[in-house]
């Protein structure tokens, strides 16, 4: 089989440094094969070609070049010295492939692979390159990349390092509110009107319902997929009822469960699950249901800047998507485990967002929408840090002021800049 590269796609305007360059540098000086996963359209195309230099580029959304390697897989790969494969997720037997032709010769950098699905959560591939792969996310565009300086939210955090009063954190409602619909995919930027951008959501939702759903997922109803998506946009950042979700589109709660591993799977939604001291007990207690970019939540929902005045509480649930997502992006460049969660106690007093190092270290984020804020609102910070007691770093309200203010020990008010 003896297959010519193919030429990768043109970069339309200025490039963007992204923060996981310098980590995908030191795997492929390290690793035969380094795999980017993330979302269609955040990017990893853009990415990859800055490190094709001698690799030759195929990508499997070439109907063609699927076909051939779907029919002999070991062909192709044999065929291989060193590649950049696109979208590696629609013919998961080449992994395998790949795996064969590695163990002949290990040399570090032969393989940079990306994938439009989570393939480590898929049963069948998960175990293909395991000890000969290093696995990264990328995710749509944050906003530290946006605005090309140093990704330090978790490093200010942890540390307290408030300054109190940075220029960068002077940021105007109406140029926040912006920075938020418009969401990280650089596709769905560059479309100059909400309208656009809408619709562009739209297509998008399209595209991986008829193409990428069927490479993770078999599945009977797959066009109430957008409907599931809707829903969830509606409900976002609350606790997740599959049966109520269920009872509005038809499908059982079950049903629900599997769709939304499939959407997880795809990148588009993430469970939050709930923080709890004992670790097996995170497991049984009702999660929160996020988007990973609220650019999409909110055109989904079709939140609009006038809706966002008269609405405040939908402007919230997508002002704390955006939140999630910074902090999701933030923790996809740390070389250890970090676990993300929410706290509820048997009271409803909450947290939006917990954040625990792998030394087991915590710090909450409670995220507020005004200029304004008062010890009120820490209220479900100080249950949280009375629960942790020494493991407790500190405690943040991110609200929409410029100017960090400290509450009591470990506790801050924080711009929303700040991410």
């Amino acid at each position: 089989m003896d297959t010519p590269p193919s030429k990768p796609p043109a970069v339309d305007g200025p490039l963007i440094t992204r923060h996981l360059a310098p980590l995908l540098r030191e795997s492929l000086a390290d690793t035969p094969a380094v795999l980017i996963n993330g979302p269609r359209q955040c990017g990893k195309t853009t990415l990859v070609q800055q490190f094709a230099g001698p690799l030759s580029y195929f990508t499997l959304d070439d109907p063609n070049l699927l076909a051939a390697v779907r029919q002999d897989p070991m062909g192709f790969a044999r065929q291989l010295d060193r590649a950049i494969i696109d979208e590696v997720q629609r013919a998961p037997e080449l992994l395998l492939a790949l795996k064969l032709v590695i163990d002949q010769d290990r040399r570090p950098g032969r393989f940079l692979l990306t994938g439009s699905a989570n393939l480590m959560a898929l049963p069948r591939i998960a175990d293909s390159l395991a000890g000969r792969m290093a696995v990264h996310t990328l995710l749509p565009l944050s906003q530290s990349e946006l605005q090309n300086r140093p990704n330090d939210f978790l490093q200010r955090a942890q540390a307290q390092d408030w300054a109190l009063s940075l220029p960068a954190w002077r940021v105007s409602p109406d140029d926040m509110l912006a920075r938020v619909l418009a969401g990280g995919y650089p596709e769905m930027r560059q479309r100059p009107t909400l309208a656009r951008r809408q619709a562009w959501a739209r297509a998008y939702i399209r595209t991986l319902v008829e193409r990428d759903v069927r490479d993770v997922a078999q599945i009977d109803q797959w066009q109430q997929l957008p409907q599931l998506l809707a829903v969830a946009a509606a409900h976002c950042g609350q606790l997740l009822n599959a049966a109520q979700t269920g009872g509005q589109l038809g499908l059982s709660s079950k049903t629900v469960d599997k769709y939304l591993g499939i959407l997880e799977k795809l990148f588009l939604v993430q469970r939050l699950p709930a923080w709890s001291r004992n670790e097996a007990g995170r497991l049984v207690k009702t999660p929160k249901l996020h988007f990973l970019d609220a650019g999409l939540q909110a055109s989904l929902s079709r939140l609009t800047p006038e809706l966002v005045f008269s609405q405040r509480e939908r402007w919230g649930a997508t002002l704390e998507t955006w939140v999630h997502g910074e902090l999701r992006k933030a923790l996809s460049l740390c070389t250890d485990d970090w676990y993300l969660s929410h706290f509820r106690d048997k009271d409803q007093v909450e947290v939006d967002f917990v954040i625990e190092s792998p030394l087991r270290r915590l710090i909450g984020i409670e995220v507020k929408a005004s200029a304004t804020v008062n010890a009120g609102d820490f209220k479900g910070l100080k249950k949280l840090q009375s629960l942790a007691g020494d493991s407790f770093t500190s405690g943040l309200v991110l609200y929409g002021g410029h100017q960090a203010l400290s509450f009591g020990k470990g506790l801050w008010a924080v711009p929303l800049a700040a991410l």
